[in-house]
């Protein structure tokens, strides 16, 4: 599809149609709010995988199949001065997503660190967000998911573990946080999406099939991710000569953290199927926040954390490239370019929109498609 098929909506409207297609899936209109704020900020920062675009076929569909609870009804299940273990009841993601990084927050400003363990939720949305709630509080931000097995171990071919993000979030004197909000696999599902809707191949070594071999086709990917005969390659690729154990090893981590700690579901727990029937995904989730004014002045942390960046920065190129780039300096820039245009929707997604368009009768959204 060619760039004159994309048309570009701004992003106060496409917040408000994702607020109101949620309520008229039967989220309650605050819940509905948060859902979209996290959604939006996905398309402000340039990730489009996890936004606008996954409105219908992650949340939407899946209210109406039934697996997702559009009512989040959260539970504190055990709690300490520093600690909290919450149930959602798989209630929406970003709302028990949200309010558990505030309870991490708020028990971090009063004893130094905060953490709470979720199980029985659902997709979050992009982990980043979460981990900016505690940058903006002048904390260090931490959380991880697990999610649908995707990702093979080192030297197997079978998916067994979620693509599983590691997520951290750092305030800095710079005008925007230091965040590394990426999968522990190659790429994400959510990526070979994109992929698949543009009808363009993947690069080689994203995706292993059961017979050990790379596949590009986007498309078959996908279904053959669902059936099991391909799976996503952890970070360093295929095998250990391009560091894959390393991947592997923090997938698992993060599949540790999202289930041991408050005896939630994991792995092959959590396909979203039982005896051929939809079910809920009963994801897991941790959230960690780490008050920097209990080690230091935040000040003097914030410069010490931008000199660091703009050293990286600042430091020899490879020949011919005129830019090296520090995590989260990217998402700012997208920021700055897609402020004042807003949201690329291209046909699929126009698709998807005039569909929840008719589907919930929202008024008041005459789209240019």
């Amino acid at each position: 599809m060619g760039k004159s098929d994309i048309v570009w909506i701004d992003f106060d409207t496409m917040e408000r149609f994702m607020a109101d297609a949620l309520k008229g899936a039967g989220v309650p209109e605050e819940d509905a709010r948060i859902c979209a704020d996290i959604l939006i900020t996905s398309d402000k920062r340039g990730i489009d995988s996890h936004g606008i675009n996954r409105l219908k076929p992650i949340y939407i569909d899946r209210i109406r199949d039934g697996i997702l609870n559009p009512v989040t009804t959260m539970e504190i299940v055990r709690e300490g001065p520093a600690t909290a273990v919450v149930d959602g009841h798989n209630g929406m993601g970003h709302v028990i997503g949200k309010r558990s990084m505030d309870i991490a927050i708020r028990k971090a400003r009063e004893f130094g660190l905060g953490m709470v363990a979720v199980r029985n939720s659902s997709h979050y949305g992009i982990a980043g967000y979460f981990t900016i709630m505690a940058a903006n509080e002048n904390m260090i931000g931490i959380t991880g998911t697990n999610a649908r097995p995707s990702i093979a171990p080192t030297f197997g071919v079978e998916n067994m573990l979620g693509t599983n993000p590691l997520v951290f979030g750092i305030p800095t004197d710079e005008e925007f946080p230091f965040v590394i909000d990426c999968a522990t696999s190659i790429t994400q599902r959510g990526k070979i999406e994109v992929y698949a809707r543009q009808g363009k191949e993947m690069p080689e070594g994203w995706v292993v099939d059961a017979d050990g071999k790379s596949t590009t086709d986007a498309d078959r990917a996908l279904i053959q991710l669902v059936d099991g005969t391909a799976a996503l390659t952890p970070l360093g690729g295929i095998g250990e000569d391009g560091g894959g154990y390393k991947g592997y090893g923090y997938a698992t981590v993060v599949e540790i953290l999202s289930a041991a700690l408050q005896a939630g579901n994991f792995m092959k727990m959590l396909t979203g199927m039982k005896d051929g029937t939809k079910v809920p995904y009963n994801l897991g989730h941790f959230f960690m926040a780490i008050d920097i004014a209990s080690f230091i002045e935040v000040e003097s942390f914030k410069k010490t954390a931008g000199d660091i960046l703009r050293e990286l920065r600042a430091s020899k190129k490879m020949p011919g490239k005129e830019r090296i780039y520090t995590a989260g300096e990217k998402e700012y820039l997208a920021w700055l370019e897609r402020k004042d245009r807003g949201v690329p929707v291209n046909k699929s997604l126009q698709d998807d929109i005039i569909a929840m368009r008719e589907l919930f009768n929202l008024k008041g959204y005459d789209f240019p498609f």
